[in-house]
């Protein structure tokens, strides 16, 4: 309770507030920052999001999304926001080299006071304010809660409600993951008591297709989709070529590892995808099978116990040939 009070106090008393967020940002990172943007806005005050690069066209539907300033687009800027700031959020990230290796000096260098909001594990000791709850679901509930606890829930409305929905909504997979408690559904009746139409934040993310992405999600299923016969694990991958096929545009194949998780007697699914010289990696899994520290460990990444992601910078068949091979140690 004090310390959310402590992050409004600074808020009140801040001149120049940057909100940042991880690279390739999700739905939770672009949900919490608009929420806490838009919480700031109701105190009087201004602040300016700025991330390492754009999110999906599936995510950026909603209101303030196309003025986020990001360093792929606008560096210069960016660099001046970080440098001129003396306030910075860093929401849904635990390590300052997670917003890219282009911001992360900025954030490192910068003398602004610094307040962390996140969820997940193992936060590296960099921020002068620090709320980790590993046991939440999302970042935005925790933004959520910075707005109940600090004595704010009356500023709550569709505008602040919306991009939360929207944060809670994907880092839950729909609210059916096992980080989804009571507190998790009674944030949500609040939300929607303010305005928040649900089922318009679910079209916009889930419903709303290209003829490309479509088909590329079906190529990918039907011909890439290999599954192991002595594990319990699926793999996914796609290679630059064929990305350009079917005219790849980012998001399209967000949520894809999970259609490989979804098979029947799956417990851990990890899908592989080349652009611009390197490989992106998640992985998701269930039951008693974690994959976080798989992707610590060896693929320069993190995350939750049940999804995480990495990166490898070796060639496609190189990436996929060290994932089995370590499949024997892991699982």
């Amino acid at each position: 309770m004090e310390k959310y009070k402590a992050i409004v106090e600074a808020i009140k008393s801040a001149k120049n507030i940057v909100i940042s967020s991880h690279k390739s940002p999700d739905g939770d990172s672009i949900g919490s920052s608009l929420g806490l943007f838009y919480f700031i806005e109701s105190l009087d005050k201004k602040a300016t999001i700025c991330h390492a690069d754009k999110g999906s066209l599936s995510l950026t539907w909603v209101l303030g999304a196309h003025d986020i300033v990001t360093f792929e687009d606008q560096p210069e800027k960016s660099i001046e926001l970080f440098e001129q700031a003396d306030l910075i959020f860093c929401l849904d990230y635990n390590s300052a080299d997670r917003v890219g290796q282009d911001l992360a000096p900025f954030l490192i260098e910068a003398r602004a006071k610094k307040i962390m909001i996140d969820h997940h594990m193992h936060p590296a000791d960099f921020c002068d304010i620090l709320v980790s709850e590993t046991n939440v679901c999302s970042t935005s509930q925790l933004i959520f809660e910075l707005i109940d606890k600090s004595g704010n829930l009356d500023k709550i409305n569709e505008k602040i409600g919306t991009p939360l929905y929207l944060g809670i909504m994907t880092d839950t997979g729909s609210f059916r993951y096992p980080s989804v408690h009571a507190r998790t559904h009674e944030i949500l009746a609040e939300l929607l008591k303010c305005g928040v139409k649900h089922y318009d934040v679910h079209e916009k993310v889930f419903d709303t297709n290209t003829m490309d992405r479509l088909q590329l999600r079906g190529y990918v299923i039907s011909e890439k989709l290999e599954i192991y016969q002595d594990y319990p694990i699926a793999i996914m991958s796609i290679n630059e070529e064929e990305l350009n096929r079917f005219n790849f545009k980012k998001g399209d194949t967000d949520g894809l590892v999970n259609v490989a998780l979804s098979i029947e007697g799956i417990k851990i699914a990890a899908f592989f995808a080349e652009k611009d010289g390197q490989v992106k990696i998640s992985f998701r899994s269930k039951g008693d099978y974690f994959v976080n520290v798989l992707a610590m460990e060896n693929f320069e990444g993190g995350g939750h116990k049940y999804a995480a992601g990495g990166i490898s910078f070796q060639p496609m068949d190189k990436t996929i040939e060290l994932f089995k091979s370590l499949i024997p140690k892991y699982f």
